[in-house]
């Protein structure tokens, strides 16, 4: 897998807030991992931003912080979307059918 180093910078904030959010709430580490049914070590890898713990699992730990609710925040203000669909132009919704070599 490879992550851009400015799309790397923006996981390590992400961890960095869940660490934080974490501490605030003064649970440890253990705490969150068994509520949200994950590892320890799982946990210190979503703390550190390591992009191969799967969307599930921050998912999990935010709503044992009580932020699940900032999922909703992702992709919500796409500006290059809506400036495609003001300037009428339209995008297909699936891929186009590919054509069987077979006949």
């Amino acid at each position: 897998m490879i992550i851009l180093p400015k799309n790397k910078k923006i996981l390590d904030r992400i961890g960095e807030n869940i660490k934080l959010a974490r501490l605030r709430r003064k649970f440890s580490s253990e705490q969150v991992a068994e509520r949200a049914n994950i590892s320890r070590p799982t946990l210190s890898a979503i703390e550190k931003g390591k992009p191969t713990v799967s969307i599930g699992s921050y998912l999990l730990v935010l709503q044992v912080l009580g932020l699940e609710k900032d999922f909703l925040f992702l992709a919500k203000d796409d500006e290059l979307g809506r400036k495609l669909q003001d300037a009428s132009i339209s995008t297909n919704e699936r891929a186009p059918k590919r054509k069987d070599n077979n006949g």
